[in-house]
């Protein structure tokens, strides 16, 4: 029960400095939580004083559909009356619904469904399976990339934050495309993919191709910056990989379930995965629940052997619930087609008129609903807007009345899948204020 209080804004803040140990965060007063919030609704959501922001992050770019979507609630109300919780081993026609769901939305020749509890776990047995079906060890995954936080997950994220946590053994990491930063000296899409693709042929090579259980990739990075593949990428990832018997697995986690207007971000590319990780937005985070979509011939391995991985909660009933609720509501509703429209003809050009306004964007990029600002200093060095400068932006975006997802020296642009043009140009009024005051 809530004790009593007057001030329940301050009440909140109050019992999360005091009580809540955060993640990726130093947990003194000074970096405790900014915000409460209450509740909320649709791209909308309110703190304890009344305060209302858009939630132009969509969370942790989970919160697909929205917040409070009726068609999810009534799933967990349903499922929570008629079952709350069943252990893994037993049948369960909620579960195997999601899974046949999911299955149905992959490439033809993915059958069989994992379950985990999330992102992170979803990651980590993919690998596990990837080494338990080639008999290999290694596992390559780009510098630019986030991959989780259990313990191979974070190991084979790329960016800083695997460094204090390298306990696990048998990663490698190398260069994906970046043409903006581009590591490969290149001026075009075309050249970029190319010399990335000759960058992983060298690092396969330098490491042996025969130790090499699988690639990770995720088919639109998210967290490094919504770097979309140039033309010909990820196809040519898929073609070493064959030439070397490496399995590929795309981690769908942030990417997919419409946040890209497709199924799946990799549906726009010509590649085919072996393993495919999902979470995040196929339920839009209301129950926790990730896992490995698996082809057949990697599924059929396990058929006379046995799979030495589980969770106590895989396929949760109510999780996966939401999952059914939420793949035929995308379908039903149209998302995915409101998703493109909202990309071509409303999001994608209001960024790219905010960028001619001011020079401190130096590029903009992404699809769907998954965009980057990249914030510079100068567009001629592309010198990296400061962090304090990034602190004050968030603040002010804070202010004004909206969730932002700020990494780095970017302004990720992430709204739920449900967007409206009216939403998107209030969200643009926003970070033209507050690009003006900053930057100038």
């Amino acid at each position: 029960m809530t004790e009593p209080h007057d001030d329940l804004d301050a009440y909140a803040l109050e019992l999360d400095q005091a009580h809540i140990f955060h993640s990726w965060s130093a947990q003194a007063p000074a970096h405790a939580a900014a915000v409460s919030i209450k509740s909320g609704l649709g791209t909308r959501v309110w703190d304890y004083a009344g305060n209302e922001y858009l939630d132009f992050s969509s969370q942790h770019v989970n919160v697909n559909l929205g917040h409070q979507h009726p068609a999810l609630l009534e799933a967990i109300r349903v499922q929570s009356q008629l079952l709350a919780t069943i252990s893994p081993p037993t049948a369960n026609i909620t579960r195997g619904e999601a899974a046949k769901r999911l299955a149905a939305i992959a490439p033809e020749g993915f059958n069989r469904v994992f379950f985990t509890n999330g992102g992170s776990d979803a990651n980590e047995n993919a690998m596990r399976m990837a080494r338990l079906y080639t008999g290999r060890d290694k596992i390559l995954s780009a510098y630019r990339s986030y991959h989780g936080n259990t313990g191979s997950s974070i190991v084979a994220t790329g960016d800083p934050r695997r460094i204090p946590n390298e306990f696990a053994r048998g990663h490698v990491h190398f260069f994906g495309p970046y043409l903006y930063r581009s590591e490969f000296w290149a001026t075009t899409p075309e050249q970029e993919s190319e010399r990335a693709l000759q960058h992983l042929r060298r690092v396969i090579e330098a490491e042996g191709a025969q130790t090499i259980a699988a690639v990770l990739l995720e088919p639109v990075p998210g967290t490094p910056g919504i770097m979309l593949p140039p033309p010909g990428y990820l196809a040519g990832v898929r073609e070493l990989c064959d030439e070397q018997g490496i399995l590929l697995i795309f981690d769908e986690v942030m990417c997919g379930f419409g946040r890209t207007g497709e199924w799946f971000a990799f549906d726009a590319f010509d590649a085919r995965p072996d393993l495919v990780t999902f979470a995040k937005g196929v339920n839009s985070g209301y129950v926790p629940i990730g896992g490995v979509i698996i082809d057949d011939p990697i599924a059929a391995h396990f058929n006379d052997r046995v799979f030495p991985g589980g969770l106590t909660y895989s396929g949760h009933p109510l999780a996966a619930a939401t999952v059914v609720a939420s793949l035929d509501t995308i379908a039903s509703e149209g998302v995915l087609e409101h998703v493109r429209d909202i990309s071509e003809n409303h999001l994608g050009p209001a960024l790219h008129a905010l960028a001619e306004r001011h020079p401190s964007i130096g590029e903009v990029r992404g699809r769907g609903v998954f965009w980057a600002l990249e914030l510079v200093t100068d567009r001629a060095t592309r010198e990296p807007v400061p962090a304090a400068t990034m602190g004050r932006i968030r603040a002010g975006l804070v202010e004004r009345g909206l969730l932002p997802f700020v990494s780095e020296n970017r302004i990720h642009v992430l709204p739920p899948c449900i967007v409206t043009p009216a939403e998107i140009a209030e969200a643009m009024e926003i970070y033209d204020a507050v690009l003006t005051l900053e930057l100038g």
